[in-house]
């Protein structure tokens, strides 16, 4: 007997309404993903006038795009897969690419909402304002930022099983890069740290973003830090694709 095998988009649109509805039941960590980014909006006001409004910005947008990333992406995919929800899914007639496919959407749709956050935040209390191209091309270069903590995020997820240990790693790597990013590239940690902070993938990130935001100066470091942002996001996607193990045992 011939069984009705939907069709692929019908799945697809299944997928991320459902995973649209978990996200929206999990406000808390919604809500910790798009405050923390305003609170630097907030108390880095008074530093405006020093270090720029793009870098404010950019630093801002930085620290969303790895809570999405980190706190958001891996420790849910570890969560789902320790319950079984994606050894379920599979043995369903989905293909296994829309699975990951609707996760990554819904992401894309909160990094989406943390950028078009910080803009309105940014304009209103802190007052500043950019070219409409610097909007439009912030928004592209937010996606490509947003790759890389997602990859990152991707990588964990592939390289431990335990949903325990990659909530502990995630939450530490997140630390660690505030300190030696955030912290670093205001030289507090010494000439030496700062001096590298830009080819990390914090560093990297930041840097596109800030000058994306006036295209008009987009400098030869900014190219660096767009193909390093690029080489970071193929890296830990490949490895943590390939280590990836969709049953919890």
């Amino acid at each position: 007997m011939a069984t009705n095998v939907p069709k692929t988009s019908t799945v697809l649109t299944a997928l991320i309404r459902a995973d649209l509805t978990t996200l929206l039941r999990n406000r808390r960590s919604v809500i910790v993903v798009l405050l923390v980014p305003n609170i630097i909006l907030v108390t880095w006001k008074v530093l405006i006038a020093k270090i720029g409004g793009p870098f404010v910005l950019s630093t801002a947008i930085t620290m969303g795009l790895m809570a999405i990333g980190l706190m958001g992406y891996s420790i849910t995919v570890a969560r789902d897969r320790d319950k079984g929800i994606f050894q379920r899914l599979r043995v369903t007639p989905v293909p296994t690419w829309t699975i990951m496919l609707s996760r990554l959407i819904t992401q894309m749709l909160m990094i989406i909402t943390l950028t078009l956050l910080v803009f309105i935040v940014g304009s209103q209390y802190d007052k500043v304002t950019l070219p409409v191209t610097g909007y439009l091309v912030t928004f592209l270069v937010a996606f490509i930022g947003g790759a890389v903590y997602l990859s990152l995020g991707q990588l964990i997820v592939g390289l431990i099983k335990n949903p325990e240990t990659v909530n502990a790693v995630t939450r530490l790597v997140y630390f660690l890069f505030i300190m030696t990013g955030m912290v670093g590239d205001l030289g507090g940690l010494g000439p030496d740290v700062k001096k590298w902070t830009p080819f990390s993938p914090y560093g990297s990130v930041k840097t596109m973003l800030a000058v994306s935001m006036d295209p008009s100066k987009w400098s030869h470091d900014a190219t660096i830090a767009l193909l390093l942002s690029i080489g970071y996001a193929i890296v830990f996607a490949t490895i943590g694709i390939n280590k990836f193990k969709w049953e919890a045992r």
